[in-house]
């Protein structure tokens, strides 16, 4: 049987999530990606803050356009490596202990990558221990937890578990599952919409103006990448692909439709950029939706307040859990590809 555009997304979808990225320490994926581009004669280059850059002439260089992915993940980083071995974490982008829950998680060491158990406690106790208010009355937080590699200090050192080292999700719980046409996965932020990137990169042969794809570094942490790549490039527009937060408080409805963002935490977007794209769904026989999100930002809305691009769009696929274990339909990235298709060409 062929293997249909929804199958191709899952499975490209599968391999990139299971490549640790947390910012800052991206280089897992930045080495799959680096050969993934290669394998499909499109030529890249990383520039000196960690973005990967694909360069589509167009037929005409008289405008220039980015369109961005970022493959960083959110995870957790070492705050202190205590006497007892426990390794104590803090936040790195919007990530909570409880949405983790108890289980595997991985430390990126400088030399061994060690895997350690998010631990929150007994639960076999009274009121007497600090343990119960947590069972009862508050979410745990990253103060009050703490990881547990069953290693000494020193053995945790000699791997190069320091203050810094990255934490993610142990690798074996990120393996994405598929319910029907939805996918299902830590990570999909943004590693879905670097699949969608990476498709762009294959088929993308001759856009009307020239493209840039960008696989953008530490966006979680203050989109860091898009800004340093941004203050150097002259653009017309940036382009961001995105997860957009399904919750009671957006009018995002459909799991199929793409999301054009007018307003973010971090300011407005370019209603002609929408426009345009929306022409370019219309075209493709795709239908969008719009909302205005709150706690929330992108590539696109951080770089257009900085004043580093003239004009900037957020695309986004529909997702539940965002920042959690997150599930998205794949009706949905294909249909962003599909709009990004027509627009570019």
């Amino acid at each position: 049987m062929r293997e249909s555009f929804r199958d191709r997304l899952f499975c490209l979808i599968s391999e990139l999530v299971l490549c640790h990225s947390p910012s800052g320490a991206e280089q897992e994926i930045d080495a799959r990606l680096l050969s993934r581009l290669e394998s499909i004669g499109v030529e890249a280059g990383q520039d000196d803050a960690g973005n990967i850059i694909a360069r589509v002439q167009g037929a005409s260089s008289a405008r220039a356009v980015a369109i961005t992915a970022h493959k960083d993940e959110i995870g957790g980083i070492v705050k202190r490596v205590r006497e007892d071995g426990k390794v104590e974490v803090r936040k790195l982008g919007g990530s909570f202990p409880w949405v983790y829950g108890e289980g595997v998680v991985d430390l990126l060491g400088d030399r061994v990558t060690v895997p350690a158990i998010l631990s929150f406690g007994s639960r076999h106790v009274c009121h007497e221990s600090p343990q119960k208010v947590y069972e009862e009355d508050k979410p745990p937080k990253w103060d009050t937890v703490w990881l547990d590699a069953k290693l000494s200090k020193q053995q945790l050192t000699e791997a190069g578990v320091r203050p810094g080292t990255r934490m993610v999700i142990g690798r074996h719980r990120k393996a994405p599952f598929r319910i029907g046409d939805y996918i299902a996965s830590y990570a999909l932020d943004n590693k879905a919409a670097v699949a969608i990137l990476l498709l762009l990169a294959e088929t993308l042969k001759t856009p009307a103006s020239d493209v840039d794809l960008v696989f953008s570094a530490k966006e979680e942490v203050g989109a860091i990448g898009a800004l340093y790549y941004t203050q150097r490039r002259r653009l017309d527009e940036l382009i961001a692909i995105e997860i957009a937060p399904k919750s009671t408080e957006y009018p995002i409805e459909s799991d199929e439709e793409p999301v054009l963002l007018s307003q973010d935490g971090y300011g407005m977007y370019d209603e002609a950029l929408n426009r345009r794209l929306e022409d370019a769904a219309r075209k493709s026989g795709v239908a969008v939706q719009y909302a205005v999100l709150s706690q929330f930002g992108s590539d696109a809305s951080v770089t257009m307040k900085s004043g580093h691009v003239p004009r900037a769009a957020c695309l986004g696929f529909p997702a539940d859990n965002t920042h959690g274990y997150e599930v998205a339909h794949l009706g949905a990235l294909e249909a962003c590809y599909q709009l990004l298709q027509t627009y570019l060409s």
